[in-house]
């Protein structure tokens, strides 16, 4: 049987509201020991006065509500107290509850995890809550909302199902070989096999739209030194987040922002200036640095000094490519010139705030190509993508299979793949991984 956990179920620190929560079989015995009252009926929101069991000091005017089992978040009996959110009354209340016997403080993420242990969530929505809990933007918001909601697990669930079916018919064929089965029982199955192979490879060939909508799309800001990458940076993020000099390699290591384009999230990386020789061995490390992030970023910002036309940076211009989105900078300062129209360049001044809004909305268009949540759930994990390249590689082994013996066994194989996302078998090495990250009351 489980112990009764309690922990603070919203942020820590001063507020109007703080919510503790309490869940476990000795949940409305503890309610009834702060109350001194019989407990209230489920569901139903009371107000009345805490109090220390032990001292009968007067802990806070709570609005309490109580929770039965199994019609509760977490599948137990499970209590709230919705109190002052001054730190004063935290406290007292988690103090109060240490005293009393049978009740523990909550592990991070222990709540979500005993509602998949109970069978109210599936480890995918688990998985979601945490993502909600730390959406940035709007976007993220909807995909962990989508994925709370069962979507993702829904669809899996139905792939699982199908493989059960068909594995089913195999093993009959096996099974009833020399008994009156309608023939060929075990090739009927091909197509399904076949079908699902191919939609889990769509699923799979989906660029890792879900995972980067969960991280961030990555854009690095590359140019020649001096060029203003630095000062884009800053008016981009409208803060000074990098150092701005007139001298050369002032930038040497990567500096980060987090942005929100258009509900999307973005991860801006200013870089080290590009030039073939560096001042020393500092510099030289940076630029390393600032080729291998334009080498991993999602789309790159080529910045190109609008006073030096109609000459260009070649370090620069050799890192041009589909997913690049040029940028004249300091065309305050520069004369009349050649702005390069086979570039498709986006004249801007970092200085004056001229051309910024139509490159954030350049930058938002790539961000809602690679981000935007289309009809069909996406994963969101890099463990769905592993549990399904070996559901996919098993079922192409089935169909290859000479005995059907050997292709039941791979299709065993894939439909267990499938139950690990889910977490419908074999998880419990992966609750540990999976739960650690959650915040305490979660």
């Amino acid at each position: 049987m489980f112990t009764t956990i309690y922990a603070l179920a919203t942020a820590p620190g001063r507020s109007s509201v703080a919510v503790v929560r309490i869940s476990g079989p000795g949940a409305g015995s503890a309610l009834a020991a702060l109350t001194g009252r019989p407990l209230p009926m489920p569901r139903r929101a009371v107000l009345t006065k805490l109090r220390n069991p032990k001292t009968g000091d007067a802990l806070d005017d709570a609005l309490i509500l109580r929770f039965v089992a199994p019609a509760s978040f977490t599948g137990e009996d499970v209590v709230e107290l919705h109190l002052h959110g001054g730190r004063a009354v935290v406290t007292g209340v988690i103090e109060a509850l240490a005293t009393l016997p049978g009740l523990r403080l909550a592990e991070p993420g222990e709540f979500t995890r005993r509602a998949f242990e109970n069978g109210k969530l599936d480890l995918t929505e688990a998985e979601a809550v945490a993502d909600l809990i730390d959406a940035e933007t709007t976007a993220q918001r909807r995909q962990a909302l989508r994925q709370m909601e069962g979507a993702l697990g829904k669809l899996y669930d139905g792939w699982r199902e199908r493989l059960t079916r068909a594995l089913a018919h195999i093993e009959a064929d096996i099974d009833f070989a020399e008994d009156d089965l309608p023939g060929g029982v075990a090739d009927a199955v091909r197509p399904v096999i076949a079908g699902l192979a191919g939609e889990i490879a769509a699923h799979l060939n989906d660029g890792g739209r879900g995972e980067r909508l969960r991280e961030g799309l990555h854009i690095a800001i590359v140019g020649a030194p001096n060029a203003g990458k630095s000062s884009l940076l800053n008016a981009l993020a409208r803060r000074d987040a990098a150092i701005v000099s007139a001298r050369a390699g002032t930038t040497r290591d990567i500096i980060e922002v987090h942005l929100d384009l258009g509900g999307y999230p973005v991860v801006l990386a200013d870089t080290a200036g590009l030039r073939e020789a560096a001042a020393d061995e500092v510099e030289e490390e940076g630029i390393r640095r600032a080729r291998d992030r334009a080498a991993r970023a999602d789309v790159k910002v080529a910045v190109f000094d609008a006073t030096t036309l109609p000459d260009l940076d070649p370090a620069t211009l050799d890192l041009i490519d589909r997913d690049t989105v040029v940028v004249f900078n300091k065309t305050d300062l520069a004369k009349a010139a050649d702005l390069r129209p086979d570039l498709s360049p986006i004249a801007v001044s970092a200085q004056t705030g001229a051309g910024l809004k139509l490159l954030e909305d350049k930058l938002t268009a790539y961000s809602a190509d690679r981000l935007a949540i289309g009809s069909t759930p996406s994963l969101t994990r890099a463990r769905h993508r592993e549990a399904l390249t070996e559901c996919r590689e098993s079922l192409l082994r089935a169909l290859e299979a000479p005995l059907p013996e050997l292709a039941a066994e791979d299709v065993r194989l894939a439909s267990r793949a499938l139950g690990r996302i889910t977490g419908r078998v074999d998880v419990e090495d992966l609750l540990d991984v999976i739960f650690r990250d959650f915040c305490i009351g979660k």
